[in-house]
């Protein structure tokens, strides 16, 4: 298996997976705009959403894949029992904790956005929508479930274009059924609820082809399953730091001006682009490799993947970064400026990526490094550095919230992120899981000469943010996009004359 080409394969799919993410958002944007509904739905939304970044695709699926992979490598008849463990374990738990959910949503909403309580009519429409959007936590985490089972057999791509699935139902929902609903809002929430569904039963044919289709069976005395739980209880923190400081940082801004939820959810997508499409695709791609390298007892190997990981990372994820910063008023005017989108909103939702993008590289990072103990089974090292992470950026936003408001919330993410990849970095070294390759000194100048060169040339030809604001879409759409071209071809051209290549970036994974 050629990595670089499965990393291609994956990003591309999450590419139009986040593109139709961004689609959904402009119609959200444009008839709601960052207003007391959107605030309420974003909060509905977010607690399953972070569950499923927590349980589902977090602490499940990195427990769930080296073990998998395990039994896949020494026991292939066991896999079966496996599977079919732990997915009616898994589905058991998830419908008890739906229904849990849903008769809690108004102690849920108090906890989550305790600033809601002040006013009645935005506190029962946020209960109202999380108990729609709450039963989305079954289907998706069935769906991490599938994704796992997909990846160890080296089927990244039905993973990676799945989640379109629910950015299609959100956008034909608001455009074509919102004024049946009352208010409209509603609308979005039954989006969540189809867009679930589609995911899972999209998922089922590919499962069924590879004889791996889970049927009931409940063994809680299952070696493996006994093992992925063993793991996962503390995995959580290790892989959700991010989001609980994400939900944290909710409570926060439920006390703000009417708009902050809004503002610091139309950034965060704009960040989880290159998140998505970096971050989630290298780290999907490495772990079915790293666990096939511990499970062979070849350290060496193990070494040089989380090194090729790291540098890939690096090469893409750090001019992804500034050009967010630089670019943040033509992206936010682009892309939202509409409708009842308005001036105000765009500036608070630009301050708002600036300070993201501050801590971009950080988060990506995170999702490869992680990953490089959760595939020898080290859940202990993760969780006590998110721990102490989860605590410093909770330090950070009481000293940020008051003179920066919103953007204050979203820096100390960013900053908490890089100190979490940092600590992640140091510790894979001392354990000696990870030494880097001979000559990251000038491979890192050369891409910081890069960057610095592409910042400087989208600064230079962006012009003013106010002609952003005051320009109609047919002329913002072309001069973004020659932007784009534009830090493209700087950032490219310097590489090419710096001696990078793409044929010394190709590797092959484990088989």
């Amino acid at each position: 298996m050629n990595l670089l080409r499965a990393l291609a394969t994956v990003s591309s799919l999450t590419m139009v997976s986040r593109v139709l993410g961004y689609v959904r958002d402009f119609f959200i944007a444009r008839l709601f705009g960052a207003s007391l509904l959107t605030d309420a739905f974003f909060v509905a939304f977010k607690i399953p959403n972070l569950l499923r970044r927590m349980f589902a695709e977090g602490a499940f699926s990195q427990a769930f894949v080296p073990i998998l992979a395990e039994h896949k490598n020494r026991d292939p008849e066991g896999v079966r029992g496996l599977v079919d463990s732990i997915a009616t374990l898994l589905g058991i738990a998830l419908v008890l904790s739906a229904v849990l959910g849903m008769a809690v949503a108004p102690i849920i909403v108090y906890v989550t956005a305790p600033g809601f309580a002040a006013d009645p009519g935005k506190f029962e429409l946020t209960v109202q929508l999380l108990r729609i959007t709450f039963p989305y936590i079954v289907f998706i985490s069935l769906v991490a479930l599938a994704a796992g089972i997909l990846n160890t057999w080296s089927r990244f791509a039905v993973p990676a274009i799945t989640p379109a699935l629910l950015n299609v139902s959100v956008i034909v929902g608001a455009v074509f059924f919102s004024e049946f609903f009352d208010p409209p809002v509603l609308v979005l929430a039954w989006a969540v609820f189809a867009g679930g569904m589609l995911q899972l039963g999209f998922q089922v044919p590919f499962l069924a082809r590879l004889g791996l289709l889970p049927r009931w069976r409940l063994d809680l005395k299952h070696p493996g399953v006994r093992r992925i739980l063993f793991l996962m209880a503390p995995a959580v923190f290790g892989v959700s730091v991010s989001q609980v400081s994400i939900l944290i940082n909710q409570v926060f801004a439920s006390f703000l001006p009417t708009g902050s939820v809004s503002w610091l959810y139309y950034a965060d997508r704009l960040m989880e682009l290159p998140a998505g499409v970096l971050g989630v695709a290298v780290g999907t791609i490495l772990l079915p490799s790293l666990s096939k390298y511990h499970a062979d007892t070849n350290p060496a190997a193990y070494a040089k993947l989380l090194d090729w990981g790291l540098r890939i990372t690096l090469l893409l994820a750090v001019p992804a970064a500034a050009a967010l910063a630089v670019l943040a008023m033509p992206l936010v005017a682009t892309l939202f400026h509409y409708g009842r989108f308005t001036v105000e909103d765009a500036w608070m939702t630009r301050s708002a990526l600036m300070a993201y993008s501050l801590g971009l590289t950080g988060m990506i990072l995170v999702k490869i490094l992680a990953p490089g103990f959760y595939a020898k089974q080290n859940v202990a090292t993760p969780v006590k550095i998110g721990v102490f992470t989860l605590l410093a950026t909770q330090a950070m936003n009481f000293a940020f919230v008051g003179p920066l408001q919103h953007a204050g919330l979203a820096l100390a993410i960013g900053l908490g992120a890089c100190m979490n990849a940092l600590l992640l970095y140091s510790f894979l070294r001392k354990q000696n899981i990870y030494t880097p390759q001979p000559g990251w000194l000038l491979f890192a100048l050369k891409i910081a000469i890069a960057v610095a060169a592409m910042a400087a040339a989208l600064r230079y030809a962006m012009g003013d943010s106010t002609w952003w604001l005051a320009a109609g879409w047919q002329a913002r759409v072309p001069a973004l996009a020659g932007l784009v071209v534009l830090g493209l071809a700087v950032y490219g051209t310097c590489l090419a004359a710096f001696g990078f290549r793409l044929r010394d970036f190709s590797r092959r994974g484990a088989e």
